[in-house]
């Protein structure tokens, strides 16, 4: 018998991030086993681009349209994905109607707000413990964020890792940067403050820097770094490629809460250099996954004596099955005694990729 969950999000394609990616295979990986999973997006309602970050569209939910999308008589499960205008519709339609719920924390408002406007991050916090209180459980990507959570006073936290797909992340020859001095030095993410990129623009290391991502932070970063090499953005083989060809991909954010573009390369045999912070020390828990330093050039130097064989092999760790089960077992009857409980995944099941 198939189970219907809704999922609200204001992160969904066209956006391309960890929310985006993390929601997509956990939805393929259930419809894959019978469940019917219905996305409740911006694109069905009028949206406008967030400033500072347009590929965000922000949904105008007016009174009276969630009842158009979920019906409060007939929803079975329904997990609230986002704290923006669209999560927030949901919440307030599903406390209004008694619906129960579920949350997920992806990313770091408060921190990235602060990089661009100081003193904000405590009403941030205030916001988001609020947003999330009445869920039966808040899934977070690690257990070190979890910890950070709590102490901000959050409440019913679970990890709910991530994963990465090895049919599209995997070893393969370098063929990419043969002309540009090594090491290869590769940075793939969003170009904008919170990612705290200078960090890795900014260091004396041998070799090449490369960077592979656009944002808000690109021209002015061409501007003041002209020896590295921006290669925009990157999608599919081509960023495999740009993956399989790097020395040690340098991952320089202090504000993640998981940081897939790590489990990415490290499925293409590419060790890490990071600092010790939330996302990293959860993931990079093995020396041969790569290196973690305050002193960032010291990661890189200790990453690149890491074996491309060994960060391949950890990567396995991490499964886009793993990932659904996990949030599969959590999810809680919108309806209590007129909804039967999910069914426990067996935590072992064989991947299928």
């Amino acid at each position: 018998m198939s189970r219907h969950l809704t999922i609200i999000s204001d992160a969904w394609f066209p956006q391309i991030n960890g929310a985006v990616r993390t929601l997509d295979a956990v939805k393929r990986d259930l419809e894959s086993r019978d469940w019917h999973v219905d996305m409740i997006t911006p694109d069905r309602f009028f949206s406008f681009p967030m400033p500072t970050y347009p590929e965000i569209r922000l949904g105008m939910v007016l009174p009276g349209m969630f009842k158009r999308l979920l019906d409060p008589d007939r929803a079975e499960y329904v997990h609230i994905a986002t704290e923006a205008p669209v999560g927030f519709a949901g919440r307030r339609f599903c406390v209004r109607h008694g619906l129960k719920f579920t949350t997920s924390y992806h990313t770091r408002f408060p921190e990235y707000m602060a990089a661009r406007v100081r003193g904000t991050a405590g009403a941030i916090y205030a916001y988001l413990k609020w947003f999330h209180r009445p869920a039966a459980s808040t899934l977070v990507p690690t257990a070190s964020m979890a910890a950070e959570l709590s102490e901000h006073g959050f409440e019913n936290l679970r990890v709910w890792t991530r994963g990465v797909d090895p049919d599209n992340f995997h070893p393969g020859p370098k063929t990419l940067f043969k002309n540009l001095e090594g090491p290869h030095l590769l940075y793939a993410g969003r170009l904008s403050v919170e990612k705290n990129v200078e960090a890795f623009l900014g260091l004396d290391v041998p070799g090449s820097k490369i960077v592979v991502g656009a944002g808000p932070d690109l021209a002015n970063l061409r501007r003041a770094y002209p020896d590295v090499h921006f290669l925009g953005k990157l999608e599919g083989a081509q960023l495999r490629a740009a993956y399989q060809s790097a020395d040690v991909l340098v991952f320089p954010s202090r504000t993640e809460t998981f940081g897939n573009v790590m489990l990415e390369a490290l499925a293409c045999g590419t060790p890490v250099a990071a600092f010790p912070v939330t996302g990293p020390i959860d993931v990079i828990t093995d020396p041969g996954a790569g290196a973690l330093d305050e002193n960032l050039a010291f990661a890189v130097e200790k990453a690149l004596t890491a074996s491309r064989a060994d960060a391949h092999r950890f990567s396995k760790r991490f499964t886009w099955e793993r990932t659904a089960e996990l949030f599969e077992n959590q999810l809680t009857p919108a309806r209590p005694g007129e909804v039967p409980a999910p069914r426990p995944v067996n935590a072992g099941r064989v991947s299928r990729r």
